[in-house]
């Protein structure tokens, strides 16, 4: 008779006194093979895995949400805190409040966000309002529930802290403006805003108003002429040209929409083709854009600005919107004075994104800027390592071998070469000492500071926009997803103060374009290599780009059919 193999295992759990049984029946055509194995009642240990690193994130906006898409959370252990528990995507927000988008079709849940990612990574609906970075804790307050002391506060500690929790809206401390102004920065203060311009057309409907406080209560005033201003009052513009006047015809001629900018231009950030052009169709559209003018009082009824020809002026208005540049945030205020950073505007970073003079934490997006490493600080480090032969002078060849690294760790040097239309260093060496065609011209160490003293005129700082944010989070994951790997193998450039080479490469911001919607389905499209377009293909080109950028396909999905919908039926007026 022949026999199968039978394999009985039993776990001490299962069968008291018995920790681990084993047995073995096999049959051959010659006999019987039986083996039985009995353990002690001691459990077999197993290898204990190493603690991961706990890695916790502030903030599910652009530079937040980019990097836990991008983060191999297999590798940490992963906790994020936001007070809101979903990402918007910021540059729609203009189209919400004239109702071409809805609300809705342009956030995206943070837990489906991190359900696609798997893993174990945590949420928490709560705000922190402080950094202990001795400890390596920070504190939290909940919004939606209370601890056991019934004030929703709680700690957190961290090996690693990604502080991206973007900004406020600056008001440059002038009065009246938190009372009495709307902001644009979250999906509510764009809700906000629909239903305050809706309210204003109501009010002027009244029978029992003049024309004089009809007049007041439609004119919305767009303080700050930057993308989110300028494009705020192009969709206003078009959603009461193209909607509006149709539902309120006895009142449209009324309307009256102000921007107010106190730079001599309006889009100062883009090229002068594009803000000539701006500044031309909002004049044609009958935008009344004042530049040269400081707001410096807002009241419930009126605004109050200055100017250098006229003084001060005061207007009646409906509505106002104040977009006038970025602020910091109260708790990232008092983080900053305990590391030594009370008198700066942001976080101050090194090129790595890690906060300066604070271990294990770093800070992406609009609550940071990169604080770029100058050549004249470093310029005797710079001669020394690559002096390799100790000669006290270097020939070009000797600048050339470490050229490279000069290029990664600063990158003003090359921007330098290009804006002088520099070939390469020997044409940086001859502009400090004559002749340099031959490898063998030398330089001492005054001459060497002489050809870099200008350089760093090319240091700039990175524009707080979604663009920025989304890049830094991109590289800062992957840093997170190499740090075991580049311990051994290290990437980057070397060490000018040290030994070795930097772990990583540092970040570079690579500028991909920017759009300025101008209303009338025309945009403004100024995208690398000085490739300027204005009119109705670049809104094509616009919608196409912002399309793509959702970062779900769901979202993708209904912001299209919101834009189609719009075409076919119009914007809804609704007070909802």
């Amino acid at each position: 008779m022949r026999w199968s193999a039978f394999l009985w295992e039993a776990a001490s759990g299962r069968r008291p006194g018995v920790s681990n049984l084993l047995l073995v029946v096999a049959a051959a055509s010659g006999g019987l093979v039986a083996y039985a194995d009995s353990g002690s009642d001691a459990a077999v240990e197993q290898p204990q895995l190493p603690p991961r690193k706990k890695v916790v994130v502030l903030g599910t906006g652009w530079g937040g949400t980019t990097f836990l898409r991008n983060l191999d959370s297999r590798l940490y252990d992963v906790q994020v805190i936001s007070p809101r528990n979903y990402f918007a995507f910021t540059p729609l927000l203009p189209s919400v409040t004239s109702g071409t988008v809805e609300p809705r079709s342009i956030v995206e849940p943070i837990r489906r966000v991190l359900e696609k990612k798997g893993g174990e990574i945590k949420f928490w609906e709560a705000e922190c309002f402080k950094i202990d970075p001795q400890s390596k804790k920070i504190h939290c307050r909940s919004n939606v529930g209370t601890s056991l002391e019934g004030n929703g506060e709680f700690l957190v500690d961290y090996d690693y802290l990604v502080v991206a929790v973007g900004a406020r809206t600056n008001t440059f401390n002038t009065p009246g403006v938190v009372e009495n102004c709307h902001f644009l920065k979250e999906v509510e203060d764009a809700q906000k805003i629909r239903r305050s311009v809706m309210d204003c057309f109501e009010r002027a409907s009244l029978p029992f108003l003049n024309e004089e406080e009809r007049k007041k209560n439609l004119h919305f005033v767009v303080v700050g002429g930057g993308p989110t201003g300028v494009e705020f009052a192009a969709s206003l513009h078009d959603f009461v040209t193209e909607d509006l006047s149709k539902l309120y015809p006895s009142i449209q001629h009324l309307v009256k929409i102000s921007l107010i900018e106190a730079a001599d231009h309006i889009l100062t950030m883009f090229d002068k083709r594009i803000t000539n052009f701006a500044e031309d169709k909002f004049g044609r559209d009958g935008i009344d854009v004042k530049t040269g003018y400081k707001v410096v009082k807002v009241s419930k009824d009126d605004i109050t600005m200055q100017n250098p020809a006229t003084g001060d002026i005061s207007v009646p208005y409906g509505m106002a919107v104040w977009s006038t540049g970025i602020g910091t945030r109260p708790f990232v205020v008092e983080f900053m004075k305990q590391i030594g950073q009370a008198n700066r505007r942001v976080l101050a970073t090194d090129e790595w994104l890690r906060v300066r003079e604070c271990d294990g934490v770093y800070a992406i997006g609009d609550c940071a800027t990169i604080n770029q490493r100058k050549v004249m600080e470093d310029i005797s480090e710079i001669f020394r390592v690559a002096d390799k032969d100790k000669s006290g002078t270097l020939t070009v060849k000797e600048i050339q071998d470490i050229l490279d690294d000069i290029y990664v760790r600063y990158p003003q040097v090359q921007l330098y070469l290009k804006s002088k239309q520099m070939n390469g260093i020997a044409d940086l060496v001859r502009s400090a000492k004559g002749d340099a065609e031959k490898e063998s011209v030398e330089l001492n160490i005054e001459e060497f500071k002489k050809a870099l003293s200008l350089v760093d005129s090319q240091v700039k700082f990175l524009p707080a926009t979604a663009q920025v944010a989304s890049q830094q989070g991109q590289y800062l994951a992957r840093c997170f997803n190499k740090m075991k790997d580049a311990e051994e193998n290290p990437e980057g450039p070397i060490r000018i103060r040290g030994e070795g080479r930097h772990r990583f490469r540092p970040f570079r911001y690579r500028h991909l374009g920017q759009f300025a919607p101008l209303g009338g389905e025309q945009t403004a499209a100024q995208l690398p290599g000085d490739w300027i377009s204005i009119g109705h293909s670049s809104q094509w080109l616009w919608y196409s780009v912002y399309a793509t950028k959702q970062i779900s396909w769901r979202t993708r999905m209904l912001v299209v059919s919101d834009w189609t919908r719009r075409f076919i039926f119009g914007r809804d007026s609704s007070c909802i």
